[in-house]
């Protein structure tokens, strides 16, 4: 059965979605990344880079979410546009622009924002101003689409859906007033059974909440002379 290496942050709710709008039968295994479990050098043996999520099928690893999305629709034959060059063009294009630009950037805005030991204001307002502009090109999109790709929910949409939910988050509870396209796009998959499953993993295993001294050790390696050592 696929292990589905799992923790409750924005990268992994897509796989979780995925898997549990597909059915496929998958074994959650919980990685408490702010007790340093995603250090262990069984996971790293997984996924070298020390982040959720991962899976394994099989002989097959696939690390990176975005990654892990491609591999599982392509496995299944679910959640993808036409096959066509076009739509494979544009499915590409979008995952590619939520690995590289949605992610990096809501992530670089969250740590300035809200982690940071101080505020640089510069910091701040570059990520924010980029996770504003990133965002507002989903929204552009889905002005003209009802999905990322057209009229089809894919694999694209559930990447944007997993970050999506961190939008008050990061832009703060206003966040959403000039995005409202994608509102109703995250407003539509949340409120699907699967969404509401995936939502649900987290409660299956008592993740640390607390970000003490030890999880910052972790999550901010940077910033500790001995994790960077280690």
């Amino acid at each position: 059965m696929l292990k589905f290496y799992y923790h409750p942050s924005p990268n992994p709710a897509k796989v979780a979605l995925f898997l549990e709008e597909s059915g496929l039968p998958y074994e959650l295994v919980p990685v408490d990344t702010r007790k340093g479990e995603q250090f262990d050098p069984s996971f790293l043996a997984i996924n070298p880079n020390g982040k959720t999520p991962a899976i394994v099928d099989g002989d097959v690893t696939v690390f990176d979410s975005n990654a892990i999305l491609l591999y599982l629709a392509e496995k299944t034959g679910k959640f993808l546009p036409e096959n066509t060059p076009v739509a494979r063009g544009q499915l590409l294009s979008w995952l590619m622009f939520v690995a590289t630009g949605i992610g990096p950037y809501s992530g670089q805005a969250v740590h300035f924002k809200h982690h940071a030991p101080e505020q640089l204001p510069y910091a701040v307002n570059r990520y924010l101003f980029e996770v504003r502009r990133h965002y507002g090109v989903l929204d552009g999109q889905l002005a003209k689409h009802r999905y990322m790709l057209g009229d089809a929910y894919t694999i694209v949409d559930m990447a944007v859906w997993g970050w999506a939910r961190a939008v008050p988050f990061i832009l703060g509870e206003d966040g959403w007033s000039k995005i409202p396209n994608l509102k109703r796009l995250f407003d539509e998959i949340s409120a699907r059974p699967a969404a509401e499953r995936a939502n649900a993993l987290k409660d299956r295993h008592a993740f640390k909440a607390e970000l003490d001294e030890e999880a910052r050790r972790h999550l901010f390696r940077h910033a500790h002379p001995a994790a960077r050592a280690a």
